[in-house]
């Protein structure tokens, strides 16, 4: 199975025999992926009921669940991964789900995508209009997306709550990474992906 450059890049970090936990999981496309070619224990969370159905489909063990609600019910330390692709920027309280996200799982594989891209800029700069573009397609009355944010923001939110940064990616719409990007991420970077763990105490 071949993936897209994003989701192999979070397959990398993903250790052989791992207990995973796919928050908004999709069809199932990556954790199928974890389960075929990493040998992980995995399940995934889902709200919408045709992504269930695929990921059923692909025997996946998936519980529809609105990330809104929280996650409280799971144990602390009960997986050694949680992921959420493209997920973060559309719950309510991102800041409340990563610290969840980081007490469930001894690491977090986060993405979502960069509000201060050079498009957004200029879309805002030269247009007066909040940015369309090909990592936000949607108007601003129609998009999923309530909490919109850049690298920086992020990382800011990781340092104000104790998270440790272990990895950090960028790519385009694509799913493609460039030596540019590495150097200007908040400038260059569509899509961030990163890989967090909780600080020691």
């Amino acid at each position: 199975m071949t993936l897209r450059t994003d989701l192999a890049l979070i397959s990398d970090w993903i250790s052989p025999g791992s207990r995973v936990l796919d928050l908004g999981c999709g069809d199932g496309t990556l954790l199928a992926h974890l389960q075929a070619e990493r040998d992980v224990r995995g399940y995934g969370l889902e709200i919408d009921d045709a992504n269930i159905v695929a990921c059923m489909r692909s025997h996946l063990n998936v519980v529809q669940r609105d990330l809104n609600e929280g996650l409280y019910d799971f144990r602390s330390d009960a997986f050694d991964y949680l992921i959420m692709t493209q997920t973060l920027q559309a719950v309510r309280y991102p800041d409340r789900l990563l610290k969840e996200m980081l007490r469930i799982g001894r690491e977090g594989i986060v993405t979502f995508p960069n509000f201060a891209h050079w498009r957004a800029r200029l879309c805002l700069a030269m247009g007066g209009r909040m940015p369309v573009s090909r990592a936000l397609p949607n108007e601003w009355y129609n998009t999923p997306n309530i909490h919109l944010c850049t690298i920086k923001d992020f990382e800011n939110l990781c340092r104000k709550n104790g998270i440790r940064i272990l990895d950090r990616a960028v790519v385009d719409v694509t799913h493609r990474e460039t030596g540019s990007m590495r150097l200007a991420p908040n400038l260059l970077g569509e899509i961030a992906i990163y890989r967090l763990c909780q600080q020691p105490a």
